[in-house]
């Protein structure tokens, strides 16, 4: 990416509205991916957490990458 362009965010309930879309009507991460316009391992990830936390667990803010600063 570009350096000056953000990282998009997505909402809560952006995220829940994908993953139970997905899961009702029995779509596969790349039709769901498509479907929303985001990339598929945004889908995969987010049904994970879904499966894992619950729907709670999408509204929580997380980092895509933590960087190891110890050497």
């Amino acid at each position: 990416m570009p350096k000056g362009i953000p990282n998009k965010r997505y909402t809560g309930e952006f995220k829940q509205k994908v993953v139970e879309t997905m899961r009702s009507e029995e779509l596969n991460y790349v039709e769901t991916a498509r479907q929303f316009d985001v990339p598929h391992s945004r889908v995969i990830s987010w049904e994970r957490i879904y499966l894992e936390e619950g729907k709670e667990g999408l509204y929580i803010e997380r980092l895509c990458r933590q960087w190891n600063t110890e050497r």
